[in-house]
């Protein structure tokens, strides 16, 4: 049995190296980005439910399925585009395919046990940016609507445009603007988690597992106007540091406990008479023997040993395509472009360093150009060096509505042979005419 329990650690242990590219951003990302703090719980969620259930597991074991083969190939085919292409979210993706696969050929129809802890593993894995504020942006409106609505209601004036609310002394989630709700995939975490563990319908499960969402957008909404408040009578010092981030540990504390206020209305409305303590237990475990011998044969497969070999070739094809050479091309500062173009004189405009860093940019130039007839022009171009791996520009579409700007008409066209996006943009009376 020791040796068959060597080879599943052997065969994690390659899965681990041959994807480690992706998985060592993800790592990065938990540590830098607040929302994706969460990652870091996640696989130690997953091993415990695991290990709780590793006697149904065993014991429902049987013979390896050849399916579990073909999922790890699709899995480096996945894997393989997202090295070449530099997509770290296909690489994460299809670590979790492989997971699967191993289960498959290790525990056979036992899966069934093992795939939704596998499949919470996609909650730690971080969103491209596009994907996250397509999911998020509105929310985010929403939200900081109602974080000033709590603010006026507390006689405090405040202005808002888009995500940006201004106190005057402070200006509140300006770097915020471009990055969604915080506590949303946290809490949608600990959602999923909750209604697996659950003992009850599949509706009402699905419904402490929706209404994340909105608990995420109320409680955010608190803790803007919150924050609002505390600045209007402590002054800045209360949005930064450690009361800023204690006081967001506190909401997302406080939407975990609205949670579990949810699960004990739905038990009270359902005339159910099971306590909370009930509805959540797990299994006893109970591993036999006959379980143990029943993994070991299985482990003795044709199967697994095909899936340990497709993953050592998807870490020497990974190896190998590390060792290619990135070509920049040649990039003069955008310092020394020219701020006199014929009649039109510019001036150059500078970015919140914070900003700069969110928006992870190499270079970039903002400037503003007027002619003699008092027309202006602003002129905003973003310099990435590399876009291998993670890195990508934000979309205007994004954030003209985080900054407080409405889009009235949208449309594609053609500048100079080239296909351009012609936006008109409005706020209140003025209107602006974006291209990009």
């Amino acid at each position: 049995m020791t040796k068959y329990v060597g080879l599943i650690i052997v065969s994690l242990s390659i899965a681990v190296w041959a994807y480690w590219n992706g998985l060592a951003e993800a790592f990065s990302r938990w540590g830098n980005q607040e929302e994706y703090s969460h990652g870091f719980l996640i696989p130690m969620v997953t091993l415990y439910i695991l290990w709780e259930k590793r006697g149904v597991i065993l014991s429902s074991a049987g013979q390896p399925l050849w399916l579990g083969v073909w999922l790890v190939l699709i899995a480096s085919m996945v894997f393989l585009i997202g090295e070449v292409s530099a997509l770290y979210l296909l690489i994460q993706y299809a670590f979790v395919l492989v997971l699967i696969g191993l289960s498959l050929v290790i525990f056979g129809k036992g899966t069934r046990y093992t795939f939704v802890p596998i499949l919470l593993l996609l909650f730690a894995i971080p969103l491209p940016y596009v994907i996250e504020v397509l999911l998020t942006a509105k929310l985010q409106l929403i939200s900081s609507a109602l974080g000033v609505s709590f603010i006026r209601f507390c006689q405090i004036p405040v202005f808002l445009e888009g995500n940006v609310i201004d106190l005057g002394v402070y200006k509140l989630q300006v770097v915020e603007a471009c990055s969604g709700l915080r506590y949303l995939f946290p809490l949608m975490s600990l959602g999923f988690i909750t209604a697996y563990f659950y003992r009850v319908t599949f509706w009402k499960r699905l419904v402490v597992f929706l209404a994340t969402i909105p608990i995420t957008i109320l409680m955010n909404s608190f803790r803007i106007g919150v924050m609002g408040v505390l600045v209007d009578n402590w002054g800045i010092s209360a949005a930064e540091g450690f009361l800023h981030d204690f006081e967001g540990w506190i909401i997302f504390m406080a939407c975990a406990v609205l949670l579990f206020i949810l699960i004990w209305l739905l038990e009270k409305l359902t005339n159910r008479k099971q306590s909370l303590a009930a509805v959540f237990a797990i299994d006893p475990i109970v591993v036999t023997s006959e379980d143990k011998n029943k993994l070991a044969a299985g482990l003795a497969n044709i199967p697994l040993l095909l899936v340990i070999a497709i993953l050592f070739a998807s870490g020497i094809a990974s190896q190998l395509l590390d060792q290619r050479s990135e070509f920049y091309p040649e990039h003069p500062p955008f310092v020394n472009f020219p701020l006199q173009i014929n009649e039109w004189t510019g001036k150059h405009e500078k970015i919140d360093k914070d900003v700069i860093k969110k928006l992870g940019m190499t270079d970039y130039l903002l400037a503003n150009y007027s002619n003699h007839q008092n027309e202006t022009v602003n002129f905003y171009v973003a310099y990435y060096q590399s876009q291998r791996k993670g890195v990508s520009p934000h979309s205007p579409r994004v954030c003209i509505p985080g900054g407080g700007w409405e889009i009235a008409k949208f449309e594609r066209t053609n500048a100079a042979g080239h296909p351009v996006n012609r936006v008109l943009i409005k706020k209140g009376e003025h209107r602006q005419l974006v291209y990009y």
